[in-house]
């Protein structure tokens, strides 16, 4: 933290003071962005020709306000679907809305060359942070899972996050999948689980029934573990080979 703060104008010159000044004003560092998901070729393609044609009325942050707004309307489907699972259609309903907002909104960004590199990083991320709070503790009250695999699922989620972040600030790349897979193939994934919930609530494993989405979050939350200890020991090998200190 250090680096940010800037020595007094006495110990500078004037040249040196202001050309701080101009870099702090700069925008947010050039960051390499890290799409390898199955699905970001088509993804791209679909999201380039909904952004030509997207309204000019409609703004970057009415698609992120979307985004959000569609998560808390799945956690909420979730916490019904233990009165009524039909609710659980509901859940399919606003992952697409959902998937559209917090897609797009960037998208939409970049094409109308209205980029506003930190506050996008920042309030992006901070709402898909609340997004998964709320998916997450509906899901907990649904009664389709239990409510420690789901907390566990959330957590994992937030160190992920965090280690993305840090790695986007360490070593300027922004990874937004992990081992091809991504947010939108985690969508997917969970509308095709709402479905197969709907048909067949519990699975027999290993000589016992357990409930389907108990099986799926504890498969996910190992996968999770796994990306999160493999990408950070990446990371800090290269941080250490790249910052040797020389004796």
């Amino acid at each position: 933290m250090t680096s940010r703060y800037l020595p007094s104008a006495s110990s500078q010159t004037m040249a040196e003071f202001c050309e701080q000044q101009v870099l702090l004003r700069q925008p947010f560092p050039e960051m390499r962005r890290l799409q390898e998901s199955w699905v970001a070729g088509f993804e791209k393609r679909s999201l380039m020709w909904l952004a030509a044609r997207t309204p000019s009325c409609v703004s970057p942050d009415h698609l992120t306000i979307l985004g959000l707004a569609a998560q808390i309307g799945a956690g909420t489907c979730y916490a019904i679907a233990a009165w009524n699972r039909y609710a659980l259609l509901g859940v399919i309903f606003f992952l697409a809305l959902n998937w559209l907002g917090d897609s797009l909104d960037g998208t939409l960004a970049r094409v109308r060359q209205q980029l506003r590199p930190r506050y996008g990083f920042y309030v992006d991320h901070m709402v898909d942070s609340f997004g998964a709070l709320a998916l997450m503790g509906g899901l907990a009250l649904s009664g389709c899972m239990h409510p420690w695999i789901a907390i566990s699922l959330l957590v994992a989620f937030l160190m992920l996050s965090i280690q993305s972040y840090l790695a986007t600030h360490a070593l300027g790349e922004f990874r937004l999948s992990f081992w091809r897979f991504g947010p939108t193939e985690l969508r997917i994934l969970l509308a095709v689980g709402n479905l197969a919930l709907l048909w067949k609530p519990r699975v027999h494993f290993l000589g016992a029934y357990y409930r389907l989405f108990d099986v799926g979050g504890t498969v996910g939350l190992a996968g999770m573990a796994l990306m999160l200890i493999f990408f950070t020991g990446q990371n800090t090998i290269r941080l250490y080979r790249e910052e040797r200190i020389v004796r």
